[in-house]
C-alpha cells in the first residue's frame, strides 16, 4: 500500500472538486493545503492545541527529562532533557473508519 503524500491529497482534492463541477486549479488546492499545515504548525508552536471536529487533535504535551542508553555504548548513560512533543488523538469518526480496516492491512503485510 502506498504512502499518500501531500502531492497526492492535491490532486485528489482538485480531481473531487472537479467533479463536483467547481473549477479549481492545483496550485491553488496546494496552496490551501500549504496555509492549513502552515496555521497548525504555527498554533502548535505556541503552545496552542488544534481540533478538528470528527478528524482529531493535536495536543501539545511535556516530555519530561530523562536518562537514556547511548546505543554505540548500552554501558553509557545519556542524559536527555525535557521537551515539548505534539501527540494526536484521533476523532470518532477517524477511530470508527480505521477499526473496519484490519482486513487491508493483513492483506498488505501478507
Amino acid at each position: 500500500m502506498p504512502t499518500v503524500t501531500k502531492r497526492h491529497l492535491v490532486i485528489s482534492i482538485t480531481d473531487k472538486l472537479g467533479l463536483n463541477g467547481n473549477e479549481i486549479r492545483q496550485q491553488d488546492v496546494q496552496a490551501v493545503v500549504q496555509t492549513l499545515i502552515g496555521e497548525i504548525t504555527d498554533a502548535l508552536a505556541q503552545g496552542n492545541n488544534v481540533v478538528l471536529r470528527n478528524f482529531g487533535a493535536f495536543e501539545i504535551r511535556e516530555m519530561k527529562a530523562k536518562i537514556g542508553r547511548n546505543p554505540k555504548n548500552p554501558n553509557k548513560t545519556v542524559p536527555i532533557p525535557a521537551r515539548a512533543a505534539v501527540k494526536f488523538k484521533p476523532g470518532k469518526e477517524l477511530k470508527e473508519k480505521v477499526a473496519t480496516t484490519l482486513h487491508v492491512i493483513r492483506e498488505r503485510d501478507s
